[in-house]
């Protein structure tokens, strides 16, 4: 594989030890600030629950989930809820893609669930403390 098909490559760190700089690899380890985390996702991986998302907000893209990934909690993957400051890990029987970009549209397809959800903390909030019925 060339390097220019390489960098194109969304399965790269799945494929190889995602060392690509020469410095990346003097260290051993990856230099992730390196790369536009900020790219607006690939919206042809879009879920169903998000493209229908989307259509009901009237939003042509997902810029606002765009820095939202899916990571790990205690091992488990889990998706950083910043409203709550904290991780909310993904139920055990949901089948995880080996695509990281998919992995991602999942987190954010969870993540917007759990927080339009009766059970997500904020609500508890905003009966608490709002000022206005």
């Amino acid at each position: 594989m060339s390097k220019q098909d390489a960098s194109n490559d969304i399965d790269q760190f799945l494929k190889g030890d995602g060392l690509d700089s020469e410095r990346e690899k003097s260290i051993g380890q990856h230099i992730g600030y390196r790369y536009d985390v900020n790219l607006v996702p690939d919206m042809e991986r879009c879920t169903p629950f998000l493209r229908k998302y989307m259509e009901v907000m009237g939003w042509s893209d997902l810029n606002w989930l765009e820095d939202v990934h899916m990571g790990y909690e205690e091992s488990r993957p889990a998706v950083f809820d910043r409203n709550i400051n904290g991780w909310v890990t993904i139920p055990g029987n949901i089948d995880l893609p080996d695509n990281q970009q998919d992995r991602d549209m999942i987190a954010r397809e969870l993540l917007v669930k759990f927080q339009m959800a009766k059970t997500h903390p904020m609500v508890d909030l905003r009966k608490a403390y709002k000022k206005f019925d």
